[in-house]
């Protein structure tokens, strides 16, 4: 039994929101002149706690070390950071598994409807999202 997914995931709407904020570094990963993913951050030059808002690899590019490299450079490139932060939702096990144990972020908090301050996330039509059933909030503490 298959099911549908309306819109894209992060929808349309959140893409462009991200690129009309303060702060945000869009950037292609390229592997032989061939873009293969890309990446969208938040940089907060004033606290230097940044947000990891979206990394992505194409499936055909799966499992070649591409994202734990474009991670790294990331590191690199902006070596103030204190803390780096981001999300992913609780049934996207490859990306658990990735920023646990690729890139050593540690799971800090758990969104679902349960959560005190937070109520579960629908898009604009009030429908739950993929993955609005949880949430997990991760952070990367830089030394």
């Amino acid at each position: 039994m298959g099911y549908m997914i309306r819109g894209s995931i992060p929808s349309d709407e959140e893409i462009e929101q991200c690129f009309n904020s303060d702060g945000v570094q869009v950037f292609n990963i390229m592997e032989n002149d061939q873009t293969v993913g890309g990446v969208v951050l938040t940089i907060d030059e004033k606290t230097n706690h940044n947000s990891l808002d979206l990394l992505y690899v194409s499936p055909e590019c799966h499992s070649k070390g591409i994202g734990a490299s474009a991670w790294k450079e990331i590191e690199r490139r902006y070596p103030k950071t204190k803390v780096w932060e981001t999300c992913t939702p609780y049934f996207e096990q490859r990306n658990i598994h990735f920023y646990v144990n690729k890139c050593g972020f540690h799971i800090v908090e758990f969104f679902n409807k349960f959560h005190p301050e937070e109520s579960v996330p629908v898009d604009s039509d009030g429908e739950l999202i993929p993955g609005g059933e949880g949430f997990f909030r991760f952070e990367k503490v830089m030394k």
